[in-house]
């Protein structure tokens, strides 16, 4: 007889969310806050103060594994003590109108909770901003931490859903009104965008989150296969566009289109951040355990 396996949520598969929970997230400078996590200080010195244990991640310092526990269990586990301070994660997601075509938007909120689940099971406080759904009034969840705080994180985001015409650098800026803590600031967009996130990065970055910017196209904005006459209406604006012979147009689009790209990367690498951008299409295991895996976004 056959037995059902239980899914712990709805955004990843069981082996997916399994494998998260062992990975962790690899910021580049670790600016962190004084208080408990597992993202040390770099200030130096030592303390004696025990805190608490966690399963040793390949890349984390050998020298705080407890032999001890090993020889006992034949499992490594690592030792924190309290000058290890907290990492604040800021994920902020695009739920804007045009997040909502060709799987953008359900492939986002599957990396926002797979990255939430690192930050949350290295004791990490991880926090999640919708943006696009109105100045000042979007929902967002409050700071949490630990496996406790896995289903309150993961009803959140499963509850989200797409719609709304706030651009994201305007959100950007609104979520530092309510944001304080410095870490990494996950932002999860497809950035068509009329206006310049160069401001609103700033603002991330002298606050001290570092920039990790993810850019989800759909496969006909990536590779539009267009002909004739169109209209062509913004999904938030309802603003419309007459073009004749598009055809004629498409060489000019994708030069568009991947200056856009070059841009965000440029910005997000000029403040000491990181940049991938993909396709809706993409399969969450591909794009988590390959994509930033090699591009050094977790470990």
């Amino acid at each position: 007889m056959s037995v059902a396996t239980n899914q712990f949520t709805t955004l990843l598969p069981n082996d997916v969310l399994a494998r998260a929970e062992r990975m962790r997230l690899n910021p580049l400078r670790r600016r962190t806050n004084r208080m408990r996590g597992e993202h040390m200080s770099g200030k130096g010195g030592t303390s004696i103060e025990f805190s608490d244990f966690r399963e040793y991640v390949p890349g984390d310092d050998v020298r705080y594994i407890d032999w001890n526990i090993f020889s006992r269990l034949n499992e490594p586990y690592l030792k924190l003590y309290a000058h290890e301070e907290e990492m604040h994660v800021a994920i902020l997601l695009d739920s804007s109108a045009s997040m909502q075509f060709e799987g953008k938007f359900e492939l986002a909120r599957q990396v926002a909770a797979a990255l939430g689940v690192m930050g949350l099971m290295s004791v990490e406080r991880v926090s999640v901003y919708t943006c696009g759904q109105g100045r000042g009034q979007a929902p967002f969840l409050k700071p949490c931490s630990g496996r406790v705080s896995l289903k309150r994180f993961f009803q959140f985001l499963e509850q989200t859903e797409p719609g709304g015409s706030i651009p994201i650098e305007q959100c950007l800026e609104d979520v530092l009104k309510q944001h304080s803590g410095k870490g990494i600031a996950v932002v999860i967009s497809d950035f068509l965008t009329y206006g310049d996130v160069s401001r609103s990065f700033n603002l991330l970055h002298g606050s001290g989150l570092e920039i990790y910017g993810l850019q989800i196209l759909g496969p006909t904005e990536l590779n539009p296969e267009l002909a004739g006459d169109m209209r062509f209406v913004d999904a938030e604006s309802n603003a419309t566009l007459d073009v004749s012979s598009v055809g004629e147009l498409l060489g000019l689009y994708h030069q568009h289109r991947q200056a856009l790209e070059d841009y965000l990367g440029a910005q997000c690498r000029k403040r000491s951040g990181r940049f991938i951008s993909t396709s809706s299409e993409t399969p969450v295991k591909t794009l988590l355990f390959d994509q930033l895996l090699r591009n050094a976004w977790i470990r």
